[in-house]
């Protein structure tokens, strides 16, 4: 049976010239950067010289560029330094951001009482930009928190126009780009952004190493402390193999990406004139314009195949999910759903596709014969 990987929005199928990248280091050049001898010394080399590699796909300077383990990692340091360190006093966020902003944010609320405003969602998962002006005509020091690409339905930010509102009423500006960056063209000197959050697993890297884009002389510190490392803000031995294969990757996602792009909006487009055809009465969640990766939708099928359509279709070797892959198991309504649909569509089966240049129009066949079987 043919395995039918459709879930690139919780990971990616790593690269072969990042594995072969990662096993070099480990196997050669395995010394500690903070060490002063030599292999030390050609460790740093490889972990400054990834660094550089990852700025300049950015446009920023290497000295903005902190290593992390994830993107999680990196949204808790910053909105948790922003109110301890920046003593921001309010945050203005959306109910359709990832869990490990709202999540933070909430924590953050009960520890040191700030005030927490969430911007209007549109019935199409795009945020009502006008609310947020409205909203930060306040004068209270404020951090906005908006992801450039929402992990489950795909919809995209003006990342631009919110960065300059943010700028004109003099409010810090945090993004999670962990769905963008590698997939679509960033130049962070013209957006007006503080701060960025990336994780490698997300464009064909290793699991367990990220980055921040750190505005330079932002003040922020770090979250937990030991050794110098990134400047002081992020202790600990790094991680080199993984931090190589992270820029590995990332160079040849942009190196590839316009050819890569195609392949997949192809791909989309194909997958949407076929639900078309067979099944009449199915509904794209956001719109059909969304980032090309991602296509959430609703099936025209029973409440009763909700619980157990991806079970059905792991049995049929494909994967896919209904949302964030931190809460796919749970048959609980996407908090992302819940503030776009009416109560009717939620009770639907939806099923959130996510592609990579991986997937072929053969691997979309053997999901559209599964979900007529399921009819």
């Amino acid at each position: 049976m043919k395995k039918v990987y459709l879930d690139n929005a919780s990971t990616t199928q790593i690269r072969p010239e990042v594995v072969q990248e990662m096993a070099k280091i480990l196997l050669e050049d395995y010394g500690n950067p903070s060490s002063t001898h030599s292999l030390g010394r050609n460790a740093k080399r490889i972990l400054e010289l990834s660094r550089k590699a990852i700025a300049k796909e950015l446009n920023v300077s290497s000295q903005e560029i902190i290593f992390t383990s994830c993107g999680t990692e990196a949204n808790n340091w910053i909105l948790r330094s922003a109110v301890k360190d920046l003593k921001v006093k309010r945050i203005i966020t959306s109910k359709i951001e990832h869990h490990s902003v709202l999540y933070t944010i909430q924590a953050l609320q009960e520890e040191f009482d700030i005030q927490v405003d969430y911007v209007a969602v549109k019935s199409d998962g795009k945020i009502n930009v006008t609310n947020l002006v409205e909203m930060l005509s306040q004068e209270t020091k404020t951090l906005v928190s908006l992801m450039h690409v929402n992990n489950e339905i795909g919809t995209v930010l003006n990342i631009e126009k919110v960065g300059q509102i943010c700028k004109q009423y003099n409010a810090l500006f945090h993004s999670d780009m962990v769905q963008s960056i590698g997939k679509t063209e960033i130049d962070l000197q013209l957006i007006p952004v503080d701060f960025v959050v990336a994780s490698a697993h997300k464009f064909h890297g290793p699991k367990g190493v990220g980055f921040a884009y750190v505005r330079k002389n932002s003040g922020l510190q770090p979250l937990f402390y030991g050794g110098e490392q990134e400047k002081g803000l992020r202790s600990g031995t790094e991680a080199v193999h993984q931090i190589a294969g992270m820029a590995k990757a990332l160079e040849l996602s942009y190196s590839n990406l316009e050819t890569e792009r195609n392949h997949i909006l192809d791909l989309k487009n194909y997958l949407i004139a076929q639900l078309e055809l067979e099944f009449s009465g199915f509904k794209i969640n956001g719109t059909q314009d969304d980032f090309y990766t991602i296509l959430n939708i609703i099936l025209p099928f029973l409440d009763d195949k909700t619980a157990m359509i991806l079970f059905h279709l792991d049995m049929k070797g494909i994967a896919v999910s209904r949302g964030s892959a931190c809460q796919s198991g749970s048959v609980k309504p996407s908090h992302v759903l819940a503030e776009m649909l009416s109560e009717e569509d939620l009770k639907k089966p939806n099923l959130r596709i996510s592609f990579s240049h991986y997937n072929n129009k053969e691997d979309l066949d053997l999901l559209i014969e599964a979900l007529k079987n399921l009819r």
